[in-house]
């Protein structure tokens, strides 16, 4: 039985992406069109890919990791190898976004106090602007 084939459109909307993300991707090796005259025609292998490429950006992998991970899954020759490296991987992903979560922790807290120095002032509970807004030369955002 011959191998489905798809063409980048359709890989594009079953994957809910732009036809430029997907030549993005097979760019930077991550999928590997064969070509009939000046068409790109997608297997399988391609749509598994994308479909792993995908996974892995969700897990905010980089293109680099993906594409390792990806090519030991190609392989296929120590099934173990290849689940170590993962379980690596993503430890070392945890351990940032555990990072990232505790410094977005300190800056919810830094933000609630300052929020709170600008309502006293603003309820007229404190005589001056806020410490930290002081030294700035800004009374106010942006925003």
């Amino acid at each position: 039985m011959a191998d489905a084939t798809y063409t980048i459109t359709e890989l594009a909307r079953e994957f809910g992406l732009t036809t430029r993300a997907i030549r993005f991707y097979e760019d930077h090796g991550l999928i590997a069109p064969t070509r009939a005259g000046r068409n790109r025609v997608y297997g399988n292998r391609d749509k598994v890919r994308l479909k792993l490429t995908l996974r892995g950006k969700r897990l905010g992998l980089s293109l680099s990791e993906i594409r390792e991970l990806i090519d030991m899954y190609d392989a296929a020759k120590d099934e173990r190898a290849q689940v170590e490296r993962l379980q690596e991987v993503l430890r070392k992903r945890r351990s940032i976004l555990e990072q990232q979560r505790e410094d977005i922790e300190v800056v919810l807290g830094e933000i609630a106090a300052f929020e709170g120095q600008c309502r006293n002032f603003l309820e007229g509970n404190a005589e001056t602007v806020p410490k930290k807004l002081k030294g700035t030369g800004k009374g106010h955002s942006n925003n």
